[in-house]
């Protein structure tokens, strides 16, 4: 006799996002679900067998369902700071973004006024050191970039803390980049109570937004021990991929710390290595100048001799790379480490500037693009990168589309810039260039099978099928049916991880 499911799906439009399938499979309208794994995938008429008094049945109203969206590059503990600091995402001046400074420092009476997530591409003017003077010229403010690269601060902060950041890495103005702005994290970082919260209100809106699991970047860091706590106390409701920075890496192979290790729902993922640093900032390490500082070609954060002894390090001990690469010589930097390596699917985060030949080299070598769809939104003519990088630079950025015609496995992240996968499908949907463009399948498989491939979990993630885990986002719309508008008009209803509803917003 079948055992009954804990949870019936029913009056859904399941997509499985397999190669084959099509936009809408009206066979598959339920999901039956038992043990935190997927029973049954069948119409409604047959997933009525398998409930008794004891099964939770949910009617999605004709909702569509895909599997739960995997986020393959996150800092969930800088998320959280958004909802505990000055959030400044959306900030659309330096105005604004002091306006929301100077209530946050009302809220407090001591110590640093901390920001975070402001996007300065479409501004008339800069952040300064003088806005954020308004806001105190007794504490310590910075006002931290969404890429994470790059920050502004106050004269406080430059008096107490100037003496421990890198001159080359502070420019006129309070901007700082690089190793300043670590000096700040560093300055600032909570303790494990503090981070607690923090953990706990990227987890809501993780829920929120449909993602089932992360890929998760930490250093220095409470956070691997409060996702382990949350876990114990069942109270973990994403999964987790832990990737360490590569400064933990002693410790990491001194406690025999092994890629996919653990168990429950945290797994050990990597070593996280930097080679440059970004755009926004100037510190990707480009071939050729930037468009607009002509003298300008980046700067490494991780030299390509330091790099390539890393990776031997931990491809030696069993332990997948993944390394931050942004500007065309950075990526051809990681793929010369790679290219010795074992098959460890390292990866290479962001990407953004692959050349051909680098594409190549990563189809032939196995290495995963990790890379980040929501970026495309300063591709635009007007954008980011048409300032930075000049046409043709912008226009053979982030080709998503090259990448899996050459057999690259793909796979979407955020970066928290936003956490918001049905975003960054978006933008890849209607990206500016053919070379960057993709369908909504491909778009939605990246978000879902391409990050289980990334985490070595394609087996049983990023897919509905009979055995898989039960992680699941239902939509209340189909995005094929939005096509050109999927960030506006589709939002998610439902989010299901371990066969737990975590998220109900029907």
């Amino acid at each position: 006799m079948t055992a009954a499911a804990d949870l019936i799906l029913y009056n859904g439009d399941v997509h499985v996002l397999t190669d084959t399938a099509t936009p809408a499979d009206p066979a598959h309208s339920a999901v039956a679900i038992r043990d935190g794994r997927i029973v049954g995938l069948s119409n409604d008429y047959d997933a009525a067998f398998r409930a008794d008094t004891g099964t939770r049945e949910v009617d999605l109203g004709g909702r569509v369902v895909v599997p739960g969206f995997v986020d393959a590059h996150t800092h969930l503990a800088v998320l959280g700071k958004h909802g505990v600091h000055a959030d400044l995402r959306g900030a659309d001046s330096p105005a604004a973004a002091t306006a929301r400074l100077a209530e946050r420092a009302r809220e407090t009476d001591a110590g640093w006024v901390l920001g975070f997530g402001y996007d300065d591409s479409q501004w008339s003017a800069a952040l300064s050191t003088a806005d954020l003077d308004a806001v105190s010229e007794a504490r310590p403010v910075a006002a931290i970039r969404e890429d994470m690269h790059t920050a502004t601060v106050n004269g406080v902060a430059l008096a107490e803390h100037g003496d421990e950041m890198p001159a080359a890495d502070v420019g006129e103005d309070g901007r700082i980049v690089e190793d300043a702005v670590e000096a700040v994290y560093d300055a600032t970082d909570p303790d494990l109570a503090g981070t607690r919260p923090l953990i706990e209100a990227a987890q809501r809106e993780a829920n929120e937004r449909g993602v089932t699991a992360v890929h998760e970047m930490v250093r220095d860091s409470h956070a691997p021990r409060v996702y382990r706590e949350l876990d114990a106390a069942g109270e973990l409701s994403v999964r987790v991929r832990l990737n360490y920075w590569a400064d933990h890496l002693d410790a990491v192979l001194e406690t025999g710390l092994v890629t996919n290790h653990g168990g429950g729902m945290v797994t050990v993922g990597g070593i996280k290595t930097y080679t440059d640093g970004s755009l926004g900032g100037r510190t990707a390490k480009l071939s050729e100048p930037y468009a607009d500082a002509p003298g300008e070609t980046g700067q490494w954060v991780v030299d390509p001799s330091a790099l390539a002894a890393l990776v031997e390090r931990a491809d030696d001990a069993g332990l997948q790379v993944v390394a931050h690469a942004i500007g065309d010589a950075a990526v051809d930097a990681v793929l010369d480490a790679y290219e010795d390596a074992g098959e460890r699917r390292h990866r290479i985060e962001h990407a953004e500037l692959a050349s051909d030949d680098a594409i190549e080299r990563m189809a032939d070598l196995g290495v995963v693009a990790s890379v980040q769809p929501n970026f495309l939104k300063w591709a635009g003519s007007g954008g980011l990168y048409a300032d930075r990088l000049g046409t043709a630079r912008r226009e053979a950025s982030n080709r998503f589309a090259d990448m899996l015609d050459a057999g690259v496995d793909v796979a979407f992240g955020s970066d928290c810039m936003p956490l918001a996968p049905l975003v960054g499908v978006h933008h890849a949907v209607t990206a500016p260039a053919d070379a960057q463009r993709l369908s909504v399948t491909a778009a939605l498989r990246a978000y879902t099978s391409g990050g289980a491939r990334a985490g070595c979990r394609e087996d049983e993630q990023g897919v509905i099928r009979e055995g898989a885990l039960a992680d699941l986002t239902v939509l209340d719309a189909s995005p094929w049916e939005h096509a050109d508008a999927i960030a506006d008009e589709v939002g998610v209803s439902m989010t299901v991880v371990d066969g737990a509803v975590v998220y109900d917003g029907r």
